[in-house]
């Protein structure tokens, strides 16, 4: 009779090992969704002694930095890296702005990463953010539409670009962004 009764063992290695793989799929899943995206304190914000506070509120948001470099861009170099605007009144200007002093360029991850950095610098306009986005990283410590202390990728394509060029090999590609 013994033989009779069906063995539970079974049916918990069965269940075991449902919630492990369920488990594995959903971290792996957090790990897919994951994007990054290139994040650059400009000249104001690095002279301006805000690198910290800047760096303490992308942690906070729940980024990672994956990599960051302190870099002088050269008139070449931010030319090439402002491409898009070349043809523009304030390119002149925006260059010269660009190698006033170092930069740092920082590699952030996280789900939505380029939306939700973003959404923490606020409006390409630092006086429009102070009254539309007063706690963004722009209201914080940026001046005007130049001089708004950071950057952040509009798109995957230009994240992706954005990044190769500040910590990839190939250094002569022409970026294409609408944000200053």
């Amino acid at each position: 009779m013994a033989g009779a009764v069906p063995s539970v063992a079974p049916v918990l290695v069965i269940c075991l090992l449902s919630l492990v793989l369920f488990f594995h799929r959903c971290r792996s899943c957090e790990a897919v969704g994951r994007e990054r995206t290139l994040a650059m304190i400009k000249p104001d914000g690095l002279s301006g002694n805000y690198t910290e506070k800047i760096k303490e509120a992308i942690l906070e948001s729940g980024f990672d930095i994956i990599q960051e470099a302190v870099v002088q861009l050269d008139a070449e170099r931010a030319s090439l890296f402002y491409a898009e605007h070349a043809n523009r009144s304030f390119f002149n200007s925006l260059v010269k702005y660009m190698t006033s002093g170092t930069v740092r360029a920082m590699v952030l991850e996280s789900p939505d990463a380029i939306s939700r950095w973003r959404n923490l610098i606020g409006p390409t306009d630092a006086r429009k953010a102070k009254t539309s986005h007063p706690d963004s990283i722009r209201a914080m410590c940026g001046l005007d539409s130049e001089k708004n202390c950071v950057h952040g990728s509009d798109s995957l394509q230009s994240a992706a670009r954005e990044i190769l060029f500040f910590f990839g090999d190939d250094k002569s590609e022409a970026l294409e962004h609408d944000e200053l």
